[in-house]
């Protein structure tokens, strides 16, 4: 702690007693703050509160750092003081008062100041800061000029040292910090909520919404043409009563059954299309359409019930499908179950809950692949998991396809050019649908084409494939060049024979982590 000699003022650091000396004492003229004396010199004026005022508190530090700041700020050079005055004290008296001036200043007061203010020379007045190396003209300009050195570090320690200022900031990054937090909260909320909605609206598009299975779509359906008059109430109840027969027995109503399909195209190949060189037919196949109890998500199923079909018509497979006939689709549901609490595919039943009847899921080739394995049929799932042609085509799927028809074609190495394989059709699942590969044409310049039948093709329009006055029209439909199977990936699954106790084994051990055949 400094204490001021000539006022008594207490400081904590030198620099602020170097500024309080100045600007109180040095720019007032050197004034006795217990008396009227005035400009005199510090030295003078120290000792005449020393003599005249001895009850006034003083300190050597503050008496060392007042000294300084006056001897740097003082108009006269300490060489030029030393010359006008060897002692350092010029004519004063010792005690600080003359014999003709009690208060200790006499002449010396006028004669100090005009030399104070004048420096040595006449040359022009030069008051240096105690701050800095600038050197002012005059002692307003440097009261200015300190006044800057003092504006800016109260500005430094405002923002940088002072309580207040800290106190502040604290309570800026404080409130910054909660805003973020509160921010974070907000991004969360808003992201649980967008996950919610879209997990809903999966759960609708796949049916796993609580809204029911097929039979309460066709129960609803009925109503609702009831309601627009296009069903008469009575007839509404013989219908539901019809359908709960029918899913009672497990076994497909028919109604949207077309027999005779793949026979009617082979027909269709004998006697046009001459320009085809080769045609490949699958086995006989029934087709089959969705009804008002699927559509929308039933595609899967009604592909299954038309590689059943197939599967039934043949020798070696028939005695594999206890039913005797097509199962409907709450029974395929139910087909699945099984076959997942067999074991089979454990991260597809994981994906469902374990469950689909009762429920409008839609099923893709993993689940057509373990509901075949259960039963004890073959099968594979080949992945065209990029394309592999320009414009997005697959090519290389059409390949596959060729060869699986050349493989059920006798072996020839030049195939007649109709061909009625015996093979089963293959199921093509891509993102959001899936179809029925039931042959493939190639024509003259080497362009080959799928035989597709599609369960969103009404029976009606499949039927034009039986008559031929509109065969022709409706073959159109069926076929499918490269150019239209664009979709980023496409699943086929290809039936390959019985299997055996050991490769039933072998595959359902297999499927606990499903791999398909990846092309290419």
């Amino acid at each position: 702690m400094l204490t001021c000699d000539l006022c008594g003022e207490h400081l904590l650091l030198e620099e602020d007693m170097k500024t309080h000396l100045l600007l109180s004492h040095l720019e007032a003229g050197a004034r006795c703050p217990l008396c009227s004396l005035s400009g005199v010199t510090y030295d003078q004026l120290r000792r005449h509160v020393g003599a005249a005022h001895p009850e006034h508190p003083a300190g050597p530090s503050a008496g060392e750092a007042a000294r300084a700041t006056w001897t740097t700020t003082s108009s006269r050079s300490p060489k030029t003081r030393r010359a006008e005055d060897p002692d350092g004290v010029g004519d004063e008296d010792p005690d600080g008062v003359g014999d003709e001036d009690p208060d200790g200043v006499g002449d010396e007061r006028g004669a100090d100041k005009q030399t104070r203010l004048s420096p040595p020379g006449g040359g022009e007045a030069r008051w240096a800061c105690p701050l800095c190396s600038v050197v002012c003209g005059d002692a307003s300009s440097l009261q200015e000029h300190v006044e800057l050195h003092l504006d800016h570090e109260a500005a430094a320690a405002a923002s940088a040292g002072s309580p207040g200022s800290d106190l502040k900031l604290a309570r800026r990054l404080q409130e910054e910090q909660e805003q973020e937090e509160e921010e974070e909260q907000q991004r969360r909320l808003q992201e649980a909520r967008r996950e919610r909605e879209e997990f809903k609206k999966l759960q609708a598009q796949f049916g796993l919404d609580g809204r029911g299975g097929y039979s309460r779509q066709m129960e609803r359906s009925l109503e609702g043409a009831v309601a627009r008059g296009l069903l008469a109430p009575h007839e509404f109840h013989c219908r539901r009563a019809e359908m709960r027969e029918a899913l009672a027995s497990g076994l497909d109503d028919g109604t949207t059954r077309t027999p005779g399909v793949v026979g009617a195209l082979y027909e269709y190949y004998q006697t046009t299309c001459s320009d085809r060189v080769h045609v490949w037919l699958s086995a006989d196949a029934d087709h089959y359409c969705s009804s008002a109890g699927d559509r929308g998500w039933g595609c899967g199923y009604r592909n299954l019930q038309m590689l059943l079909s197939s599967l039934l018509a043949t020798e070696a497979y028939a005695p594999l499908l206890q039913e005797g006939a097509v199962p409907s689709i709450p029974r395929v549901q139910s087909m699945i179950e099984e076959a997942w609490r067999a074991g089979l595919d454990p991260q597809g039943a994981s994906h469902f809950n374990q469950r689909l009847q009762g429920t409008r899921a839609w099923i893709g080739a993993t689940e057509i692949y373990s509901l075949l394995t259960s039963l004890g049929i073959g099968a594979r799932i080949i992945d065209f998991h990029k394309p592999t042609g320009p414009g997005d085509t697959h090519p290389r799927l059409f390949e596959w396809v060729k060869q699986y028809f050349l493989s059920g074609g006798g072996g020839s190495r030049l195939p007649p050019r109709l061909v009625r394989t015996g093979l089963p059709p293959l199921y093509l699942q891509h993102q959001g649908h899936s179809r029925s590969i039931v042959g493939l044409e190639q024509k003259r310049n080497g362009t080959l084409a799928l035989l597709l039948l599609d369960p969103d093709t009404s029976a009606a329009d499949v039927r034009k494939l039986l008559s031929g006055d509109t065969v022709s029209a409706a073959a159109r439909h069926v076929r499918r060049f490269p150019g239209s199977l664009k979709h980023q990936q496409y699943q086929v699954v290809a039936v390959h024979g019985v299997m055996t106790a050991e490769e039933r084994r072998v595959s359902a051990v297999n499927s606990r982590t499903l791999c398909a055949e990846r092309i290419p």
